[in-house]
């Protein structure tokens, strides 16, 4: 095996790429918007790759992961469009007409259907969609929606980590590694389930004074009608389409963005009354325009070689203490990083690595399954972890605002005191199960 020997184009890459995550991390700090960082890290890396012939434009092009950019930007555009129908109003409405005013009930109804959604629309869109629903019910209760608003955000982190399409971080880690819808279903579901369950039970207990409280009656006259039946059950049934596409995509020869573009296209000639134009503008091209410039700047370090100088060092550490040691390390060590920063940076700084790894012999199959669940339950642990986190805090803070009340906020502390337990639990669960099952995860054929 050729040694790799430290260079100047590892040296100025890897000072651009720490520079631009430690600036991203630090955005509450100093203030400069995270995107705006990232274009900034993006165009220096190629100025720098040129200056010193080893990254140009064109090669940051073909960094760019094009299936998760366009499935994203897809999947936003129908979550758009199906918005104003009224239909997710509906859902959370019955749902809480059913509870009666049993708050646990109320929780685990809503958090279960924030979990469904998020194994689909992806978690961060869910907890959009519901997160101001929840805050509706919430007051017409007279209870506090801090509860609820936090299990809603973990519940719906740790259901997005099942599937391909549920968390940014598992669409960069399937196109990556060539993971199929079902067989990342397969591998990721059965443990995210338990650790679902263990979260649901365990909020109770977190937070068992406030569930406890009566409930004022029901009252939501002011809930609006199902605006527009036709365009939500089309919506419906293209997403049923949609699912069957993502299970069928390897088989077919699909990438995934082009069965969301195909649901999509679908989507916008049964409804024909959709206003296209209103709903492209819905799409978050700020939260996309950051992925390319992730990209950019990890395929920058990746054409340096000083991702692969990395990998060099990890692999007699895989040789010496085992590949399930590795990994269940690996699990840990992601988590970590996750609940400190958000996971979607991390993630991108790891595949590369682990990619290396695997140009060298190693059989990283498994460790692919502990990446996604690392960065996936790390992300409960602070209210950075994930983005989804971070809408919610902000919510949740303009409600305290509107109210006067700086109690209704959930703060940093708080998300600590709750979340971290529930990082915690999720993490010795995935653990065990990765233990028990290793071959299993080891031979996944990845």
């Amino acid at each position: 095996m050729e040694i790799l020997v430290w260079s100047n184009e590892m040296m100025v890459s890897a000072i651009v790429l720490v520079v631009t995550f430690i600036a991203i991390f630090t955005e509450g700090i100093h203030g400069i918007h995270r995107v705006k960082v990232g274009m900034a890290g993006a165009a220096v890396m190629m100025l720098v790759g040129q200056i010193f012939s080893f990254y140009g434009p064109e090669e940051a092009v073909e960094a760019i992961d094009w299936n998760v950019v366009f499935l994203l930007g897809g999947m936003m555009t129908i979550v758009a469009i199906m918005i104003p129908t009224g239909g997710f109003q509906q859902l959370a409405y019955k749902i809480a007409d059913y509870s009666k005013g049993r708050l646990f009930l109320l929780m685990a109804m809503m958090g279960t259907l924030v979990t469904v959604l998020s194994l689909l629309l992806d978690n961060v869109t869910t907890v959009v969609i519901f997160g101001p629903l929840i805050i509706l019910i919430c007051q017409s209760l007279r209870v506090s929606a801090i509860p609820f608003l936090l299990a809603a955000a973990l519940l719906s982190d740790t259901g997005g980590v099942a599937t391909l399409v549920g968390d940014p971080p598992n669409l960069m880690i399937g196109s990556a590694a060539g993971i199929d819808f079902v067989t990342f279903a397969q591998h990721m579901f059965p443990m995210v389930f338990l650790a679902w369950i263990a979260i649901l039970f365990f909020l109770r207990i977190l937070f068992k004074k406030e569930l406890s409280v009566t409930p004022a009656k029901l009252d939501l006259t002011d809930r609006e009608p199902l605006s527009d039946p036709k365009t939500w059950y089309a919506s419906l049934a293209v997403l049923g389409i949609m699912v069957i596409g993502f299970i069928m995509h390897n088989s077919l020869g699909w990438e995934p963005w082009f069965v969301t573009a195909i649901g999509l296209t679908l989507l916008v000639f049964v409804s024909k009354d959709i206003d296209i134009e209103e709903s492209f503008t819905h799409i978050e091209l700020a939260l996309l325009m950051f992925f390319i410039s992730l990209f950019i700047i990890v395929g920058g370090v990746e054409h340096s070689g000083f991702l692969q100088y990395i990998g060099q060092f990890v692999v007699p550490f895989v040789d010496d203490y085992g590949l399930l040691t590795t990994c269940l390390i690996l699990l840990w060590v992601s988590a970590a990083f996750s609940a400190a920063i958000d996971n979607i940076p991390f993630t991108a700084a790891m595949i590369p690595i682990i990619l290396g790894m695997e140009a060298q012999g190693i059989n990283v199959s498994p460790m692919w399954w502990a990446l996604a669940a690392g960065v996936g339950m790390g992300g409960n642990g602070t209210h950075l972890g994930s983005t989804a986190n971070v809408f919610i805090v902000t919510i949740s803070e303009k409600m305290a605002k509107d109210a006067g009340d700086p109690s209704l906020a959930i703060t940093p502390g708080l998300w600590f005191r709750k979340g971290l337990p529930v990082m915690i639990i999720t993490l010795m669960i995935c653990t065990a199960v990765m233990y028990t099952f290793f071959p299993f995860f080891e031979n996944s054929g990845v």
